[in-house]
């Protein structure tokens, strides 16, 4: 781990660093700078890894394919035999099947009938198709105009034995999955999982369950955070609600950060009589930063308490997600031991609503990106972007994000997108 002291020193001297308002570009910058993934590994049958991160090389143990193969149904010929220039008729000597090598050897004259994946027999190079064949008894003519090693697919051209198969800091996905079990592989070696703890703040809120009170609400931050982080494969200590009251607070962040690799918060970090997440903060661990020039999600904490990364994330739905989705994601991804951290990717689209927007913040604005009859693409805003208004999210599958520098837009501008799906 990076000495954190050592770092907020250095922050602190740099022109632009400044904690109460940090743009959106400096402060993923900043975060990854005091990043270190975990390095504590663990052996898991192929089964149990779907998601999980490669902690060392998956190297290949054998040939893929394992022989010479046929990439067709069809013939398995010698190219001598051919000609460049007219028919020739060939003696079929046998039939080879995936499975059920031919036993034997292509004299010169003969072929063999050989399905898909059907190991090519010694003396043959090349697969002419069933479909350009004249097929009469025991023979077969073929024509003209084939290419040596046509439709063969040599031993080890998709994998050579003790080629890298997969590299480490990869994560599994189903293909990774299938690739492992076709080498014979049935355990790996990962990362354990990221631990992360998280909890929310407010006298006001109860959990599902519980009759609330007149001026209380439900908790949804928490159940939200708790489907994100169990999205990204994390191991989650949920804490529940924890009340504004200093010492109630200051024991819950010593536990969940001796708990945990990462500390997440909701609420609390905004200026108000009842925020005392800053000063606990401050005594307890480091801070990097208090404040991002972006909407929704300004009052966005990040910081160190003890051994744990802190991210001290709004108390209002939709600004939770936001952060969460723009600077949490990448940075648990990266303490999971994911390298590199693949980016998300944004595109142009067309803008058919009017947006409203002032200078001077980054705003991501929540879209619902559609396409029509023509195949054409557009993306339109979900109504009210108040960031209390949690079915904003529900409805949308986009951000359209607008960059500090931007002002109102007009319908029928292009505007830059970030799809959602699959990662919030």
């Amino acid at each position: 781990m990076n000495d954190p002291s050592q770092s907020l020193r250095a922050l602190s001297c740099a022109d632009d660093y400044d904690p109460n308002s940090m743009p959106v570009a400096k402060a993923r910058e900043l975060i990854v700078r005091f990043l270190s993934p975990v390095t504590a590994i663990e052996r898991v049958h192929v089964r149990s890894a779907l998601g999980r991160v490669l902690a060392e090389d998956v190297i290949s143990p054998l040939n893929v394919p394992a022989h010479d193969n046929s990439a067709m149904d069809g013939y398995a010929v010698r190219f001598a035999d051919l000609k460049g220039d007219g028919d020739v008729a060939l003696k079929v000597a046998g039939s080879a099947f995936a499975g059920a090598p031919f036993k034997g050897a292509v004299k010169a004259g003969e072929c063999v009938r050989i399905m898909t994946g059907g190991v090519v027999p010694p003396g043959a190079d090349t697969i002419v198709m069933q479909e350009h064949v004249k097929a009469e008894k025991d023979r077969v003519t073929i024509g003209p105009g084939y290419r040596k090693g046509q439709n063969l697919r040599r031993a080890g051209e998709d994998l050579a034995a003790g080629q890298v198969a997969l590299k480490r800091g990869l994560a599994l996905r189903p293909a990774e999955i299938g690739l492992i079990s076709s080498l014979g592989i049935g355990e790996v070696t990962v990362y354990r999982r990221l631990r992360v703890a998280f909890f929310s703040t407010g006298d006001e809120l109860v959990s599902i369950g519980t009759v609330p009170a007149a001026g209380q609400i439900y908790d949804s931050n928490r159940y939200t955070i708790h489907g994100m982080l169990t999205r990204l494969g994390c191991e989650v200590i949920d804490m529940g609600v924890v009340h504004d009251d200093p010492k109630l607070l200051e024991r819950a962040f010593v536990e969940a950060a001796e708990a945990a690799d990462v500390v997440i918060t909701s609420g609390g970090v905004s200026v108000g009589e009842a925020d005392f997440v800053k000063d606990l903060l401050n005594k307890l661990g480091e801070v990097v930063f208090w404040k991002i020039a972006m909407k929704p999600g300004r009052p966005l904490a990040y910081g160190r308490i003890g051994g744990a990364h802190f991210f001290g994330l709004p108390g209002n739905p939709v600004s939770v997600m936001v952060t969460f989705y723009q600077f949490v994601r990448d940075a648990l991804l990266k303490l999971s031991g994911r390298d590199p951290v693949p980016p998300l990717p944004t595109f142009k689209v067309l803008c058919v609503s009017n947006l409203k927007k002032a200078p001077g913040r980054t705003e991501f604005q929540r879209g619902i990106l559609s396409q029509d009859a023509a195949g054409n693409w557009s993306v339109r805003v979900t109504g009210d972007q108040g960031s209390g208004i949690l079915r904003s999210m529900a409805e949308a599958n986009c951000f359209i994000i607008l960059p500090d520098v931007q002002g109102n837009v007009a319908a029928g501008t292009l505007v830059e997108v970030q799809v959602m799906e699959g990662v919030v």
